[in-house]
């Protein structure tokens, strides 16, 4: 386990005269300690000149790791400028809005959002810990953009309360959950917007090394569910996901309904803190999921996240991957079956890791998940599959 940094609060200005004072102090407090991490919160501070800027390198190459905080903007260019975010972990000060008042328009998971003007929303985290997280997922939004894959960005992150929370456009947007649920005579038009944005992103090169490889993180499902299943079909199991070949190419990782949204006439895909590469069965395990698997002992899961019936997901589901793979429907059913034995995969782990073992509902949906996939190995020889048709 990583040990905690030590926090220290910095005040003041950072000139030549006092430089080498503050690295002795910062460096006398830490003294004795291996490895140690240090934070400094810069908040208080007002000034830094190049004498500072070398303190702070000196006091980086003394410790494991040093972080500095709620750096104000002024401050935060001239690191900008002198290459030392680079070199350094730099958090700058971030703007306060207060949300009192404000319009409450949706609320996830993860926080809700609000309107704060006539043209732009905040998603405020509930998570007051969460500023890593946005700062991910705007950077994964950036690249995809940069990528060509429609997305929208946040203006800027800002301080709400004790929390964070990223600004966006005002979109007059629709996601396709609520068209599927208000106007069902769309479902054609849905699908095929639907396919034709996850071709694009399947088909999106990405620079090597820029995203997490969701081959990785399927081998950490396979090693979570391994006492769920017969040492035999686990065993093949973990040897048809290993033999997966790596892609280098864009998955969203969480590519529902909810996350697909109809802005003016433009399609994007929205909550990008999934982005990773590799093979689209991936992709559509997670999707399986989501339409189909978390509904098979509850379909009031579906309705109550989606918005849509079990039965219009499922359907949706089914007509999306027949045109993707745009084939006869024997190889849709193999490849179905393929994809339902990775999506099982991720099911078992996630239960395993989120539900209460006792609870009877609980165990009965992840009784029939295993069933599910110990017959599907029996019948599935390999992973993979041609993308192409």
């Amino acid at each position: 386990m990583d040990k905690k940094p030590v926090k220290i609060n910095v005040e003041g200005k950072i000139d030549y005269e006092n430089a080498a004072a503050f690295k002795e102090s910062i460096l006398q407090k830490i003294a004795g300690q291996d490895d140690v991490q240090v934070e400094l919160d810069m908040a208080g501070v007002s000034f830094i000149s190049s004498a500072g800027l070398r303190a702070l390198l000196q006091i980086n190459n003394s410790v494991q790791k040093l972080t500095l905080t709620s750096v104000n903007p002024d401050i935060y260019e001239i690191f900008q400028i002198t290459g030392l975010t680079e070199l350094i972990s730099v958090r700058k000060e971030y703007r306060t809005i207060s949300v009192e008042g404000c319009k409450l328009i949706g609320e996830g998971f993860n926080g809700k959002i609000y309107k704060i003007d006539p043209e732009k929303v905040v998603k405020v985290y509930k998570d007051p810990s969460a500023l890593d997280e946005i700062l991910h997922e705007r950077e994964m939004a950036r690249l995809a953009m940069i990528l060509g894959v429609p997305t929208a960005i946040s203006y800027e992150v800002v301080r709400a309360g004790d929390s964070y929370g990223a600004v966006f456009e005002l979109l007059d947007a629709k996601t396709f959950s609520s068209i599927l649920a208000e106007s069902p005579e769309q479902t054609d038009w849905c699908v095929r917007e639907y396919t034709d944005l996850l071709k694009k992103v399947h088909g999106t090169v990405v620079p090597e090394g820029r995203l997490p490889s969701a081959n990785k993180l399927v081998r950490k499902w396979i090693r979570g569910i391994q006492d769920c299943l017969p040492r035999d079909s686990f065993e093949k199991l973990d040897r048809m996901i290993e033999a997966v070949p790596e892609r280098g190419t864009m998955l969203h990782g969480d590519c529902h309904t909810n996350n697909v949204v109809l802005a003016g006439d433009e399609v994007l895909l929205i909550d990008m803190d999934t982005l990773a590469v590799g093979h689209p069965i991936f992709e559509m395990a997670q999707m399986y999921g989501t339409f189909v698997g978390f509904g098979e002992s509850n379909p009031d899961v579906i309705q109550g996240f989606l918005g849509i019936s079990a039965s219009a997901a499922g359907e949706f589901w089914k007509r999306s991957l027949r045109r993707y793979l745009d084939t006869d429907e024997d190889r849709v059913s193999a490849v179905e079956q393929k994809i339902r034995c990775v999506a099982y995969t991720r099911l078992i782990d996630w239960s395993r890791r989120h539900r209460d073992p006792d609870d009877a509902a609980s165990r009965t949906e992840r009784e029939l998940w295993i069933r599910e996939l110990t017959e599907l190995i029996d019948e599935v020889d390999s992973l993979d599959f041609d993308v192409s048709g």
